[in-house]
């Protein structure tokens, strides 16, 4: 919205010219997200304690969680905000992938929002029924497949391309449309299977959409794309605002949300952020290095997936509880130590994701 202003402006003084650079609208990003999260967040936790939307606690998990009963949740009503309004002000808003991503984003949190508030407010301890919760996904993971796949303007935005090979691009046709609604409902459940720590799950979200952020630019940039020989995506570059504005809502929410939490983000904010990285990565066309990336998000998915056939199959589990996080808070150790060592993890998958970009 900012840059027509600044458009305008320009003619008078050429100092407003540096709002038309990505770089500069994504920083400005980063920082008016920041500081619509750390300005509203204890108005939100307030309100959000006046209407007693508090977290309520499995007694039959790690101990210390149950000191954390009645901590609000919802709060990633917070990290909704303060992203769609810093990409309201600094990104073109003639860009489809920046509709698309806010879109899709905001439906998913609609669908999260759903759950808790059966949870929280009416006391359904089933909140919004499995089934119900699958099918809204669903049904807005194929809506953004769908728009992506007619809107596509070039046979690279349909194709499915390998790290480490320079020559390796598979044409998905049709099957694009299954793969990103896999790739987004995937990326959603993911994250919000991981929200189980204070800032477990939104750091490592941080820390990918960060690292999108760099691929969204260099992508969106004809010159560095053909250096790399990665996929020229005209207008992906526009998401490096997106992603910036994703980095700074993230880290005022992480203000209030570090141990011991004053908020969690519930479903409202995990769904939906997962939601938006899958979509990135899709539009980017770095699913696989997204993949890697995101092994945390992975490997708590995983552990719940292989917990469940065990005991179905055979009686007995695994893991002492899925998701993982939980079996390490189990064998003894403190919940400050698993999330920082799953943080650490997470730098180290985003560097070696970032690394496939010249290794070709």
């Amino acid at each position: 919205m900012l840059i027509w202003l600044a458009d305008y402006l320009a003619q008078y003084f050429s100092g407003f010219a540096v709002v038309k650079y990505q770089t500069f609208r994504a920083i400005m990003g980063v920082l008016t997200a920041l500081m619509f999260s750390l300005w509203m967040g204890p108005a939100v936790i307030a309100y959000l304690q006046r209407l007693k939307i508090g977290q309520s606690v499995r007694t039959d998990g790690p101990q210390t969680h149950l000191g954390k009963s009645g901590t609000p949740t919802m709060g990633g009503v917070l990290i909704l905000l303060s992203i769609c309004l810093s990409t309201l002000l600094w990104s073109r808003l003639d860009s489809r992938y920046v509709w698309v991503v806010i879109i899709t984003t905001v439906c998913f949190a609609a669908v999260g929002w759903v759950d808790d508030w059966r949870k929280v407010v009416e006391k359904n301890s089933r909140g919004l029924p499995s089934r119900w919760k699958y099918f809204w996904q669903s049904v807005f993971g194929l809506a953004a497949a769908l728009f992506l796949y007619h809107t596509a303007t070039s046979p690279v935005e349909l194709q499915l391309y390998v790290p480490f090979f320079k020559e390796v691009a598979i044409n998905l046709g049709w099957f694009y449309v299954p793969f990103v609604y896999f790739v987004v409902v995937g990326s959603s459940n993911a994250v919000n299977l991981t929200d189980g720590l204070d800032g477990l799950a939104i750091m490592p979200s941080v820390m990918i959409a960060g690292a999108l952020a760099i691929i969204a630019y260099l992508t969106g940039n004809i010159k560095f794309a053909q250096y790399l020989n990665i996929p020229y995506i005209a207008g992906a570059g526009e998401l490096v605002v997106f992603c910036g504005a994703f980095i700074g809502a993230g880290l005022g929410f992480l203000w209030f949300n570090t141990y011991p939490a004053q908020v969690f983000m519930g479903d409202v904010g995990a769904l939906a952020l997962g939601a938006a990285l899958g979509l990135m990565a899709v539009i980017v066309r770095h699913e696989i290095v997204f993949f890697i990336m995101s092994g945390v998000f992975v490997m708590e998915t995983v552990s719940v997936m292989l917990q469940v056939a065990s005991f179905k199959l055979t009686g007995k589990r695994i893991f002492r509880m899925a998701p993982i996080h939980h079996h390490f808070e189990l064998k003894g150790w403190p919940e400050p130590r698993v999330i920082v060592r799953f943080w650490i993890i997470t730098v180290i998958l985003v560097l070696a994701g970032l690394a496939t970009l010249k290794l070709r």
